[in-house]
């Protein structure tokens, strides 16, 4: 999806809105509730709430039927609120942990076993959408993987019912007033009931995408002219591409591989001097950017042997520290943290990903 919220205390969190909607956090008990307002008062503050989004949907195109039939449905989620507020928070000038830890958790030998089968599984269909789109099989399957566990897992949300939750909130209301209007457009549009149940915070279907993505790069990969995100894999894996073309994959570079770095390598001669705009913790890890040429000659060596061409542009990062295993990461990192700004999600992403085609 897109967009996340993470449970991990990783260098992404406050850009990772998704992540780990599947499982809350253990130390929130179902029995708990948020704190709320007297329920007379805070039923009506609620439904002037709720009026106030009316008209901008109507304004947005939805239709007085669409909004007549589900508006007065919408109810009030405490629990929803209870595990937004029970997201960790990560402030700017904390330690960021090691990556491995992490990664064992992520790339492990169940999620690698499953990812391969479903490889297998959706073979001659992963091939064609990596010929029209130059998105890799491997990579549209571990995205798959560490969203949903391959469809295992999608929520049980009613997504307007939580959404109008978070939004009434407060703390997060640009935000999801926007994605309660989506998903208002997308029952306007005749999307079943079915569809709109998904995560906590909103993330639907087997690529959890939130419903201002589902609108804008949602595809129908199998010609019945409905993007099913839900029902058909292959829809999804044809909108996980569609989402990273749309984010600027490449078609033939890699998205990065493993390196080692020598010991007398100077780290402040290829520091970066650029300001990040957004996710300035993630970036801020990153190298400036060279051609693969240039690191070669500063003593940078693949762990597998295999430089891809010279030209490549790609940064360094170091998730470990100096001395473990480093990464040259290439423009389609990028696109991967279009996806979930983490890069702790975009290398086991990628690490998932090689070890599902070999």
């Amino acid at each position: 999806m897109a967009l996340h919220i993470g449970k991990w205390p990783v260098d992404g969190i406050a850009a990772a809105l998704l992540l780990a909607i599947a499982s809350p956090p253990a130390a929130l008990s179902a029995q708990q509730s948020a704190p709320t307002l007297p329920q007379q008062s805070h039923s009506h503050a609620f439904g002037q709430y709720l009026q106030s989004v009316r008209e901008r949907a109507e304004q947005e195109g939805v239709s007085k039927a669409t909004l007549d039939r589900v508006m007065p449905t919408l109810t009030y989620l405490p629990r929803v609120v209870q595990l937004d507020r029970g997201q960790p928070e990560t402030p700017g000038n904390a330690a960021i942990p090691d990556f491995e830890p992490y990664r064992l958790k992520h790339v492990d030998a169940a999620r690698i076993n499953r990812g391969r089968a479903k490889y297998r599984e959706l073979r001659p269909l992963l091939q064609r959408i990596e010929n029209e789109t130059g998105v890799p099989e491997e990579v549209m399957i571990a995205i798959y993987g560490h969203e949903t566990n391959y469809g295992a897992v999608m929520g049980n949300f009613h997504a307007p019912d939580a959404l109008a939750s978070l939004a009434f909130e407060g703390r997060r209301r640009e935000l999801f007033e926007a994605e309660l209007v989506a998903v208002l457009k997308m029952i306007d549009r005749g999307v079943p009931s079915y569809a709109i149940t998904g995560s906590w915070a909103g993330a639907l279907g087997r690529p959890q995408f939130l419903p201002s993505v589902y609108l804008r790069l949602a595809r129908d990969g199998d010609g019945d002219g409905y993007a099913d995100i839900w029902k058909s894999e292959v829809d999804a894996m044809t909108s996980i591409a569609n989402y990273l073309l749309n984010a600027g994959w490449r078609r033939n570079e890699p998205w990065g591989f493993a390196v080692n770095v020598p010991a007398t390598f100077d780290r402040n001669s290829v520091r970066s001097s650029l300001a990040p705009t957004r996710c300035a913790r993630v970036f801020s890890r990153h190298s400036r950017w060279m051609r693969i040429s240039e690191w070669k000659q500063r003593g940078i060596v693949p762990e597998n042997g295999v430089w891809p061409d010279d030209n490549m542009q790609a940064v360094l990062i170091e998730p470990d520290g100096a001395g473990r295993t480093a990464y040259l990461l290439g423009s389609n990192y990028r696109a991967i943290l279009d996806y979930n700004c983490s890069n702790f999600y975009a290398l086991s992403v990628g690490l998932l990903a090689n070890e599902v085609r070999n």
